[in-house]
């Protein structure tokens, strides 16, 4: 379901080299050894009973109302949104969601913007109105403050009782504020995985719920993590694509390239791109190491983007995430300018290869990552795929995969200031 290729302008990558210290990364993975990881056999062991349990809560917000308020930030967002920018229509709260007879999704709690929230609190005059509200702890700032905006609207609208049947909360299973107002209020509510963090998370309720809304197969889905977690069960790095990558990208680092730059010609991948930068980002960039992540939308960013890329300072490779099958595309046939190219996507293609040659030519190295379609199981195989990629690459790296110990530091900036007379 995935392909891996690769150009580099140095010395080939020695393999065998890195044998060894796979082999014990892989068995210390599957041996789950660190906190954390508990997203490892996550899809062979979700049971079906909570797979059903949100497919029917999923169905009754789509009875319930015509917009649902996904309120997280990080971990508790990304993917959801993810998936559905890659799998539901870029119009889809505009035109599809209606179409479909389904609600609009509006994501929300990820930023303090005071202009957003007037005109979304307004825009949701005129919807029936359920909030899924998505914290382990119940006291991230920017969520906490947005559920307190979005429960005193509800209230006001639908009354007490009834907004508690809109309310919808994924939190720990016994502790936090949350889950004390969960419990206190009869909030319908789904566990986060104490052994799962933030950004490892989409495929569990976190991700689930919302993605089942908007109609997407969440069983292929798991299906497809499932494969994933066979597929790449095989500390063989020469059989191991998933593993090639997180060696590549270490490599590449120890060679002074410190930014990957995700690159995406198909639109619809642009925010699976802003998942990919926190998952490495977060999980790799400590202890002064790291690959620090960017991402572009090509060829958009080729007109913005382009002459850093040919000719500014090498300090980076690309690594295109691409799609080989696509089942919409448009003819250009009668399109002068489009050359040999009968199609839309046939025209991307060619752009993309260009581009590559282009840089190659100056010594960027490319990476490039082929999925087959764009589908719920190639979304959950590709979700797999580069969460365990960058756990490889950060034990490589020598870091921690799965705690994030600077992004606390702001936090307590930010409570001692809000505190302040």
């Amino acid at each position: 379901m995935m392909k891996l290729d690769y150009w580099l302008t140095a010395d080939s990558v020695p393999w065998q080299q890195y044998q060894p210290e796979i082999s014990e990364i892989h068995n210390k993975l599957h041996r789950q050894e660190d906190a954390y990881t508990g997203w490892m056999d996550w899809p062979l062991r979700i049971e079906q009973s909570l797979v059903q349990d949100i497919l029917t809560a999923a169905e009754e917000i789509r009875n319930k109302c015509t917009a649902l308020v996904v309120i997280g930030i990080g971990g508790s967002y990304l993917g959801a949104k993810a998936c559905i920018e890659l799998l539901q229509s870029p119009f889809y709260n505009e035109y599809y969601a209606g179409k479909q007879k389904r609600p609009r999704i509006y994501f929300a709690g990820h930023h303090l913007s005071s202009i957003f929230y007037e005109e979304l609190l307004d825009r949701l005059d005129s919807e029936e109105v359920c909030v899924c509200v998505i914290s382990k702890s119940g006291t991230t700032l920017e969520p906490s403050i947005v559920f307190d905006l979005m429960r005193s609207y509800m209230r006001e609208r639908y009354g007490v009782k009834e907004a508690a049947k809109r309310i919808y909360a994924i939190t720990d299973a016994q502790k936090g504020t949350l889950r004390s107002e969960a419990d206190a209020q009869g909030y319908k509510t789904f566990v986060v995985p104490d052994d799962i963090g933030g950004r490892y998370s989409v495929l569990t309720p976190v991700g689930l719920l919302p993605i089942a809304v908007a109609g997407i197969d969440i069983v292929s889905m798991l299906e497809g993590a499932a494969q994933a977690a066979a597929a790449y069960d095989n500390a063989d790095i020469t059989q191991n694509i998933c593993y090639q990558y997180g060696v590549l990208r270490h490599h590449l680092q120890e060679q002074g390239r410190v930014i990957e730059i995700f690159e995406v010609y198909e639109g619809r991948l642009r925010y699976f791109t802003e998942w990919l930068k926190q998952l490495f980002g977060e999980s790799e960039c400590k202890d002064g190491k790291g690959v620090i992540p960017m991402s572009l939308q090509m060829s958009t960013d080729l007109h913005s983007m382009g002459q850093f890329l040919q000719d500014g300072r090498q300090i980076f490779f690309e690594t295109v995430l691409t799609v080989e099958h696509i089942r919409k595309d448009v003819s250009l046939e009668h399109c002068s300018m489009a050359g040999k190219a009968a199609s839309m996507h046939m025209l991307n293609q060619i752009v993309e290869e260009s581009a590559r040659k282009a840089h190659l030519e100056n010594g960027t190295p490319n990476i490039r990552l082929t999925v087959s379609e764009l589908s719920a199981r190639a979304f959950g195989h590709m979700v797999y795929f580069f969460e365990k990629a960058c756990a490889v690459s950060c034990y490589l790296t020598g870091v921690q995969p799965f705690d994030q110990p600077g992004v606390e530091a702001y936090k307590r900036n930010i409570k001692a200031a809000i505190k302040e007379d």
